[in-house]
C-alpha cells in the first residue's frame, strides 16, 4: 500500500548524492516491517508539529551519516512524549515511525511497551544479555508507557542501563509516558530523567481522553 510522505528525503536534500534505488528500496523494506506496528496503530501519522519536526531532524542525521548513498540512522535526537492518558502519544509515536519508513532513509527499529520489556528480560535461566543487546542496539527504539508498570529496585536498574547505554552511544529513542515532567525522577529515577532531558526532544500532549471521546466527535 502506497502512503504519502510526510518528510520526503529527495524533496528535502536535494543536493544530497542519494541513490534513488536505495530509496526505494528501503520504502518496500520498511512498509514490510510496518506490519509490526499494533493493527489499532496501524493508519497513525503524526500530527504534532514538534513531532514532524523531529522526523525531519533524523532524516537529515540520516543524510550526513549516509554510506554508499543509502541514508540510514545511526545517530540522531531521541524524542519523549508526555501527556495524560488518552492523549495521543502511542499515536504519535507509531506516526512517527511511519513517517520515517515512507521518508526513505534506512532505519531499522523495535517497538515495545516498558512492562513488555520488563518481562523479557527478567532473568531467567538462561540469561538474558542477548535480549537486553537487542533493545539497547537497535537503531530506533520505541519505548512505550514508561513509569505506567509498578516499579522496583530492578525496573529502575534496567532503565538506567538501556536509556544510559544509548545516551551515550546518541541512538535515537522514542519514550512515551503518562507521567507530568516533574513526576519523572520521582518514578523512573534521577540518572534516567537528566539523561532524557539531555538526549530527546520533550513533547507534552494535552486535552481529554480520546478513547472516551463519543464517535463522530473530536477532542480538543
Amino acid at each position: 500500500m502506497s502512503h504519502p510522505a510526510i518528510v520526503d528525503i529527495r524533496a528535502e536534500h536535494p543536493d544530497a548524492d542519494l541513490d534513488p534505488h536505495w530509496i526505494e528500496t528501503n520504502r518496500e523494506r520498511a512498509e514490510a516491517r510496518l506490519s509490526a506496528v499494533p493493527r489499532h496503530y496501524a493508519e497513525a501519522l503524526p500530527s504534532d508539529p514538534a513531532v514532524i519536526a523531529w522526523v525531519r531532524d533524523l532524516v537529515g542525521h540520516a543524510v550526513v551519516n549516509q554510506r554508499a548513498f543509502n541514508p540510514r540512522v545511526s545517530t540522531g535526537p531521541s524524542l519523549l512524549i508526555l501527556g495524560s492518558v488518552g492523549t495521543g502519544k502511542t499515536f504519535e509515536a507509531y506516526g512517527a515511525v511511519r513517517a520515517l519508513a515512507h521518508s526513505g532513509i534506512s532505519c531499522p527499529w523495535l517497538l515495545t511497551t516498558a512492562a513488555d520489556l520488563y518481562a523479557d528480560l527478567r532473568p531467567r535461566d538462561r540469561g538474558n544479555a542477548a535480549d537486553f543487546d537487542r533493545y539497547a542496539d537497535t537503531a530506533l527504539l520505541v519505548l512505550d508507557d514508561v513509569g505506567a508498570a509498578k516499579g522496583s529496585e530492578w525496573t529502575e536498574e534496567i532503565n538506567y542501563r538501556l536509556i544510559n547505554h544509548r545516551y551515550e552511544r546518541e541512538l535515537p529513542t522514542i519514550v512515551t509516558s503518562n507521567l507530568a515532567p516533574r513526576e519523572l525522577a520521582g518514578v523512573i529515577g534521577e540518572r534516567v530523567a537528566s539523561r532524557l532531558a539531555e538526549m530527546a526532544v520533550r513533547v507534552v500532549l494535552t486535552g481529554a481522553d480520546r478513547r472516551r471521546t463519543p464517535r463522530g466527535e473530536t477532542s480538543s
